[in-house]
């Protein structure tokens, strides 16, 4: 889960008031808790710095490790443009983040995910060189430009902001990137491991639960067969999937009046829990559902991973 907090939304929407970091972590972190811990499920948790500098947040954030989860690092101010950053203004975004995250968790993250799916050469350097396992900021869809245009028409950004984001849900050239994971090789002689974020192998469109609660929007039956098909191109070309879990996927529109922009908050909590089980039936049926930890090193102890350069 990318664990985007209420203020991040509103300063991407362009929305006033996000300054002063209003935080939803107190409503959703023990529920979401208590629901993984109904289903024996432990998961990776992507933390923002900002957030776990912020002493209100503390106890909530601190929950996540007690209870058996992993914590990642989501950049320290989660700015969708990180990779136009010197290399110097990186490096603090990660390392800050990093300094919060441990001591709010009193657990070192050893995987990062780019906000909006942000990344550049810079980064993953900057990552390898300071002993992290894995990226996860890849996002191999053609539909990165589409989403973009939507979120454009639908927000309060000015022309420069939207300037600013033209990188926003990567590029059509990201769709031709790997689904599997695979090595970045990065140079005097270091490499780190990418997991992208699947999506549906060979047609490359997302398969993410905020994706499937909008095909729900549609149809529940829509969801459900889209579902079985991405799951059963998997299967057929060996594809471990890392799935993604973003609050609002949880949260009802009824929740975080605030945030009735954003796609899918028309739904209310009970109907998003609903297709929660639905997605996470399916998946635990055919899949061992992992921290990211742990697939990271089955990954490397097991799959034949092609290397990419940059």
């Amino acid at each position: 889960m990318d664990l985007d907090n209420q203020w991040s939304y509103m300063k991407t929407h362009g929305n006033p008031g996000w300054e002063s970091f209003p935080s939803y972590f107190n409503i959703l972190i023990p529920y979401v808790l208590d629901l993984l811990d109904h289903y024996k499920i432990k998961i990776t948790f992507f933390i923002v710095g900002q957030d776990a500098a912020l002493d209100k947040n503390r106890d909530a954030l601190k929950m996540l490790t007690e209870r058996g989860h992993e914590v990642g690092n989501h950049s320290f101010s989660h700015e969708p443009f990180l990779q136009l950053y010197s290399r110097n203004r990186i490096e603090s975004e990660i390392l800050k983040a990093e300094e919060k995250i441990i001591r709010v968790t009193e657990h070192k993250p050893i995987g990062f995910r780019g906000p909006c799916f942000s990344w550049s050469s810079e980064l993953l350097k900057i990552l390898a060189e300071n002993d992290y396992t894995y990226d996860a900021s890849l996002f191999p869809t053609y539909l990165g430009p589409i989403a973009r245009m939507y979120y454009f028409w639908s927000s309060n950004l000015s022309k420069e902001e939207k300037q600013q984001l033209e990188g926003l849900y990567g590029s059509f050239r990201d769709g031709l990137r790997p689904v599997k994971p695979y090595f970045w090789n990065l140079g005097d002689d270091h490499r780190l491991l990418e997991i992208p974020v699947t999506t549906i192998p060979i047609i490359k469109t997302p398969f993410h639960l905020s994706y499937l609660l909008y095909l729900a929007g549609f149809s529940k039956t829509l969801m459900s067969i889209y579902l079985k098909i991405a799951i059963l191109l998997c299967r057929v070309t060996e594809t471990m999937p890392s799935f993604l879990l973003h609050p609002l996927d949880l949260l009802g529109g009824e929740q975080v009046p605030e945030l009735g922009f954003f796609p899918g908050m028309n739904l209310n909590k009970e109907k998003k829990l609903n297709s929660f089980r639905t997605v996470f039936k399916s998946l635990s049926k055919h899949f061992d559902i992992v921290r990211m930890s742990t697939h990271a090193k089955f990954t490397l102890e097991n799959a034949n991973l092609k290397s990419l350069s940059l």
